[in-house]
């Protein structure tokens, strides 16, 4: 169930029975010499929609544009500041708890996003707390990115192991391959060159600017074996994040 392809009416209806709704937020940026620019999104967009559909849950528009700041050396890259992406997410949260949303599970599909999104969250919940409410806000918030989903984590870790790296994953350009045939041209590319895992400065995407990235990472990927990727399990991928987020959803909605 996409907002965007629903009437007002529809919407206060849906809220009627569930209060709950996802909003799929990726980025638009370099994915090395083979993948596509819109794969943190495109992700995210895919499982969310294939949840939503299955499951009757409304999906909101897909948020294409995150924290990349540190791909700019690449072409084609489009960033938000972390201010930016900060200030959307509060609005559109905002915006869904006037309107009755009082369950809002933000799935990431970009590393980069994780920090925003807290920081609009909690901007959420500060703007109460300092405007000393005494009663509890009954709107929560849930911040996931797709392969943290257990189920999703261990298939992906099965089918590439180390190699699945940290940029230019060979899960995300096998669910782009399954989400959009055609959209990438075959390719045979060798595993980028192993750097010490002290190298590494991935978690949490906590790079520094464009400069430092494009110098360290020269194609673009992270020690990530794109090759590796197949369309047949970028469908079993998006199958198994559907399911699984289905279940999170779930939990979530009843949880508090």
């Amino acid at each position: 169930m996409r907002l965007e392809l629903m009437t007002s009416p529809a919407v206060a209806a849906y809220l009627g029975r569930n209060t709950g709704i996802i909003i799929p937020v990726g980025a638009t940026e370099q994915h090395g010499p083979d993948a596509l620019i819109g794969t943190d999104h495109l992700c995210a967009e895919v499982i969310a929609r294939r949840c939503g559909e299955a499951n009757g849950i409304v999906v909101a528009p897909t948020v294409s544009y995150g924290m990349s700041q540190f791909h700019l050396g690449f072409p084609g890259t489009l960033s938000l500041r972390p201010s930016t992406l900060t200030a959307l997410m509060l609005d559109l949260v905002s915006s869904l708890a006037v309107t009755g949303f009082t369950r809002i599970y933000l799935l990431n599909g970009h590393g980069g996003n994780v920090a925003p999104l807290r920081s609009a969250v909690q901007e959420f919940y500060a703007a109460r707390s300092l405007a000393g409410l005494r009663e509890p806000s009954q709107v929560h918030c849930r911040i996931l990115s797709w392969w943290e989903l257990p189920q999703v984590n261990a298939l992906r870790t099965r089918l590439y192991g180390a190699q699945e790296g940290y940029h230019v994953t060979p899960s995300e350009v096998a669910i782009t391959m399954a989400a959009h045939p055609g959209a990438i041209a075959p390719f045979d590319r060798p595993a980028p060159a192993a750097h010490g895992r002290d190298m590494i400065l991935h978690a949490g995407d906590n790079y520094y600017d464009a400069a430092d990235f494009r110098q360290r990472f020269a194609d673009g990927r992270v020690i990530s074996h794109s090759a590796l990727a197949r369309p047949e399990d970028g469908e079993n991928l998006i199958r198994l994040a559907a399911e699984n987020l289905a279940q999170d959803f779930s939990a979530f909605c009843k949880a508090h």
